[in-house]
């Protein structure tokens, strides 16, 4: 029994991390039709900033520690919405309807250039933010299992992130207006739907998703030059098993991978690193569209 309540609550645990990570890349595929390989970099670039600015908080005499718990999730909306607008005005908006497989290059380029531009501003070594992971304590499941509350409170995040996203897109006007674009592109520009401002905030927000997911992050890892590209292949993974563009489809691949991954740690260590991608073949060879994916048509 303590197998399985470990095999559960560290599966919803890496499964509400993937999420954070993967609902911002979803997000603007489902939207731009961009799959955006430099995802990573707004992870890499939202651990870095968190972690600086945490440990400058604490290295004086800070306040209310409490604080520190606020500069998380302030930090990647800053940084996720400079990063996020400076990139899709300055390169992705003179792009756009362009092939898929030249924007996977043009963001495959940008995760490369970001992944050096991390480097000369931060530097090569490690960074460490550990203070607000050991703020909220440990809760006792048993006799024999304790969990961070920080990593539970993770649970409660993604949570959140996935509600917020599905009601802002099928509750709203401005989501009302997104459907459109998603589903016929020319014809909401031909009904006076401004797409290049849709395209900018709907890349804004994937990259504050992104920077979301490193700064929360942040304080339970060393954070350091490449977590980005290790960042951008599970998220990848998660979105093709989901179905790629699908909120759901993020959310039920997340769980499927992190439950999949955490019964492979527990029981069989010696293939976590391939259940995660023997996960993604299998659901593949099913529906090679993903889970919650759908056949796009084709215009002609």
């Amino acid at each position: 029994m303590s197998t399985l309540l470990a095999i559960l609550f560290d599966g919803a645990i890496y499964a509400s991390w993937l999420f954070l990570v993967a609902a911002g890349m979803t997000i603007i595929y489902g939207v731009m039709r961009v799959l955006n390989m430099a995802h990573g970099s707004f992870y890499a670039i939202g651990a870095y900033s968190a972690a600086s600015l945490v440990s400058w908080y604490f290295s004086g005499e800070p306040g209310n520690p409490y604080w520190s718990l606020l500069i998380l999730p302030a930090c990647a909306l800053v940084v996720g919405a400079i990063v996020g607008l400076a990139i899709e005005q300055g390169l992705l908006r003179f792009l756009h309807g362009r092939d898929e497989i030249l924007m996977v290059i043009v963001t495959y380029a940008l995760l490369l250039i970001l992944e050096d531009a991390t480097k000369l501003i931060w530097g090569v070594n490690p960074y460490f933010a550990y203070q607000p992971y050991k703020l909220l304590g440990q809760t006792a499941v048993g006799d024999f299992l304790r969990f961070a509350n920080y990593d539970l409170a993770l649970i409660a995040v993604a949570i959140l992130v996935g509600l917020v996203a599905w009601a802002a897109i099928n509750k709203t006007n401005k989501g009302r207006l997104l459907r459109a674009v998603i589903h016929d592109r020319e014809i909401a520009i031909a009904m006076g739907v401004n797409v290049n401002a849709m395209f900018a905030a709907t890349f804004a927000i994937g990259a504050i998703l992104g920077a979301l997911a490193g700064a929360l992050t942040a304080p339970a890892i060393s954070v350091s030059p490449g977590i980005g590209v290790e960042v951008i292949v599970l998220a990848f993974a998660v979105i093709v098993v989901g179905g790629l563009g699908s909120i759901g489809g993020a959310a039920a691949g997340a769980v499927l991978v992190g439950l999949s991954r955490s019964f492979a740690v527990h029981i069989a260590p010696e293939i976590e690193l391939f259940v995660i991608y023997g996960v993604m073949f299998l659901v593949l060879a099913i529906r090679p569209q993903g889970l919650f994916g759908q056949t796009l048509v084709r215009k002609i």
